[in-house]
């Protein structure tokens, strides 16, 4: 039983269906305290998220009671775990895994931290302190393919909720990313006008950029393309040399990761397509 009931719900759009839920919710004695929802006119998509005060005596009957009464292939979710599961992918640099371990070891987090894998040992020694296991699987000498199989074969016993890439240099296949589909987050660097390859920053600064900013997204075929979790800039001038945008650029990429992982343990965020759906 539970004193607080959270519904997910994503289905066709039609006429009524918030006075359905509400309907349905009444006759459970489940209270409305928060509920919001958006409607994908283009594509006739509703979206809700509805948290409810009251006692839920029998979630299998509640989740009967709104499949009858909403449309054919309604996605619903009642209660989905509270404390997510995360396994962090990192390479060398440090400041995103720092936030997020900081964070879980005085407990405001919001989720667990089951694992970091490294494809370089560089971050072993400072996961460690946190009592995390870490596992070094390099890539080096290795095809692609077996890079791989060894990553997932790390990851799933943990059977996380997300994959958190923090910094994680490596663009995965395909392939791997199918294995964990809607479950590997990625944070990268952002600027007008974008700059790939080696040093952005360098470019960034050879070009008199006067904005930076940080993606969150979710990781698929498309590189650097997923739905967007998050996004953030910050304005800046010809004062800045290629170190103090590195660094202001670090702080964006913090902020951005750890809103996107807020939003996700707390079942805010709902995927579209393309697209993404942020209840805040």
């Amino acid at each position: 039983m539970h004193n607080q009931t959270l519904i997910l719900i994503q289905c066709r759009d039609a006429v009524g269906l918030v006075a359905i839920i509400s309907n349905v919710l009444a006759q459970h004695h489940l209270n409305i305290v928060a509920m919001r929802e958006f409607v994908d006119e283009v594509d006739r998509k509703f979206f809700v998220r509805v948290v409810c005060s009251g006692t839920l005596h029998n979630k299998t009957k509640l989740q009967e009671d709104l499949s009858a009464q909403l449309p054919e292939s309604t996605q619903l979710t009642i209660n989905p775990d509270i404390q997510k599961k995360l396994v962090i992918l990192v390479t060398k640099e440090h400041h995103c895994l720092a936030d997020i371990l900081v964070r879980y070891y005085f407990k405001t987090l919001q989720a667990d931290v089951a694992a970091v894998i490294g494809n370089y040992d560089t971050l072993q020694h400072f996961t460690e302190k946190f009592d995390i296991p870490f596992h070094h699987i390099s890539h080096e000498g290795k095809s692609k393919e077996e890079f791989e199989f060894e990553l997932a074969e790390a990851i799933k016993p943990y059977q996380p909720d997300y994959i958190i890439l923090a910094k994680f240099m490596r663009i995965l296949s395909p392939t791997f990313v199918s294995q964990f589909k809607g479950k590997l987050v990625n944070i990268h660097h952002s600027f007008l006008p974008a700059f790939i390859g080696a040093n952005p920053y360098q470019q960034a600064h050879d070009r008199g950029v006067k904005i930076i900013g940080a993606t969150a997204h979710y990781v698929t075929d498309d590189l650097d393309e997923g739905p967007i979790i998050v996004q953030n800039t910050k304005s800046i001038d010809h004062s800045y040399d290629v170190q103090r945008m590195r660094t202001a650029g670090k702080e964006i990429e913090k902020a951005v990761l750890i809103r996107a992982i807020q939003l996700l343990t707390e079942d805010r965020v709902m995927l579209n397509g393309n697209r993404t759906i942020v209840f805040k």
